[in-house]
């Protein structure tokens, strides 16, 4: 997966995340106020293509939908490649979200089969798998 795409995806996810917190009244305590922020910012960009626009509501209003999730990730990573500035800001909102949500905690079952490329990862303190 290609930076530009793995961006899209995170985005996507912390969009549809969102999404459902509001839905389940969480997202005042979720600590990360950018969710709303990374909405509009894409919005802003999509606005005047009817496509790009409804790709974005059909995330927003069912954010479990992978069609709706997989055809916003196609729409957001096409904007960022012919705009290296939004590019660059989405991948901002994108970093400060993980930064403000406590690391990578984005959910799999949002993401589904995506690869997901981190950084280093490092394990401190008492760890058990079950």
């Amino acid at each position: 997966m290609d930076p530009v795409t793995a961006v899209a995806a995170a985005g996507v996810a912390l969009v549809a995340k969102g999404a459902l917190e509001s839905a389940g009244q969480e997202a005042g305590r979720s600590g990360w106020n950018g969710g709303a922020r990374l909405v509009e910012r894409i919005r802003a960009r999509f606005r005047g293509n009817a496509d790009a626009e409804g790709a974005l509501d059909r995330v927003t209003g069912t954010p479990d939908d992978e069609d709706a999730r997989q055809t916003l990730e196609r729409q957001l990573a096409a904007h960022m490649l012919l705009d290296p500035d939004f590019e660059t800001e989405i991948r901002r909102l994108v970093d400060e979200a993980v930064a403000a949500r406590g690391g990578a905690q984005i959910s799999a079952a949002l993401i589904k089969n995506a690869q997901v490329f981190n950084g280093k990862v490092e394990v401190q303190g008492d760890w058990k798998t079950s």
